[in-house]
């Protein structure tokens, strides 16, 4: 198996050939890419450990469906409901991870589905999704790229959080594109003039780091496209655009996630820690909208998982159970950063479960 060091060491190399074909210099967005995802020595294409609820399995982050299955059986309330008004029978995840949300979601919906695809560029985890899921394996299918048409009811849990963004600094008033380049065989940080801005003006003059989200949105007008008819349901976290573009979030909000630690710092140990931004889900929205979906709710997590009977779940769980979803809605964890949006094509659902109470679509 590689050794930490030799991943990095290759992975920093190819990046540095990278810089040199573009002329010294590449956007933060394909640097982004590349540390995340090339073959073999990107974050999510390496071998190593990545998913687990504590530091010493190895691993770097737990996401929802790992720190308890209510998670999976509660959403499972949602895309049922979503799964007979779209009248539909398949669920398409995309980003599967360690394959438990999936896990969770073919147990609570059983007959309810004929297939379960899952879209993930990962062959590394594709093998542990597998494995994880051999029981339901009748069910099952693996895709690496989406098929022309395709129906049913989408989901996405801390997806769009690792798709590749587009830094924007703002020094001295101008607005720059910022990148990455080469110093003495190091990568470090460098800013060239752009006409590319925020979507909203970003009062005041003073600097200011942000993003923008060119393809996580592509990929939403994309899904709209191929989805002939259902929903879909993406979790994560971020804010409307109102909060995303607020002058006082002037750093940004990159960070990297490593044996659950959190730093700034995305051009050190490349391959080896994860790089994600939050979510403009106002961004996600137009997007959605252009290309013909309809927003059909937004809400906070805690809300959404409350209005799909996570409450009763909880009174007949254990206190451990009850202990560690607490973590799923209380308001200084996963409950209010992480959201919840759904979008439907070619279909009237009418109310959906999940945002009966709470919904926010009017902030968007």
């Amino acid at each position: 198996m590689m050794t930490t060091a030799s991943l990095t060491t290759q992975l920093q190399a190819r990046i540095a050939q990278e810089i040199a074909l573009d002329g010294g210099w590449i956007g933060f967005d394909r640097f982004m890419a590349m540390a995340l995802y090339t073959p073999g020595l990107g974050y999510y294409a390496n071998d190593l450990r990545k998913f687990g609820a504590m530091p010493s399995s190895g691993s770097d982050f737990v996401t929802a469906p790992g720190v308890t299955p209510l998670f999976g059986q509660t959403l499972a309330v949602q895309l049922a409901q979503a799964l007979e008004l779209t009248q539909t029978d398949e669920v398409w995840e995309f980003g599967a991870g360690s394959g438990a949300l999936a896990l969770q979601l073919l147990e609570a919906l059983g007959d309810k589905l004929s297939r379960y695809t899952i879209v993930d560029v990962s062959s590394t985890l594709r093998e542990r999704q597998m494995e994880a899921l051999s029981a339901h394996a009748g069910k099952m299918r693996w895709v690496s790229e989406l098929p022309a048409a395709m129906r049913g009811v989408i989901v996405g849990n801390e997806v769009l959080d690792a798709m590749p963004v587009t830094l924007l600094a703002r020094l001295s008033g101008a607005w720059h594109e910022r990148g990455v380049a080469l110093q003495q065989d190091a990568l470090v940080w460098a800013d060239r003039p752009t006409d590319l801005r925020p979507p909203i003006e970003v009062q005041g003059t003073h600097d200011y780091l942000t993003e923008i989200h060119p393809q996580p949105e592509a990929f939403i007008r994309t899904l709209a496209e191929r989805l002939t008819q259902g929903a879909a349901f993406f979790l994560d976290y971020g804010f409307p655009e109102s909060e995303y573009y607020h002058p006082q979030r002037h750093m940004g909000t990159v960070m990297c996630h490593r044996a659950h630690l959190a730093d700034g710092d995305p051009l050190s140990d490349v391959g080896l820690k994860d790089i994600t931004a939050h979510v403009n889900f106002s961004g996600i929205a137009l997007a959605a909208q252009d290309a013909g979906f309809e927003v059909a709710g937004y809400t906070s997590q805690a809300r959404f998982l409350i209005n799909c009977g996570l409450v009763p779940l909880l009174e007949v769980a254990s206190l451990a159970e009850r202990t560690q979803a607490q973590r799923l809605v209380h308001e200084h964890e996963m409950g209010e950063l992480f959201k919840v949006i759904a979008l439907v094509k070619n279909a009237r659902p009418g109310a959906l479960v999940g945002f009966a109470q709470g919904d926010r679509t009017h902030t968007l």
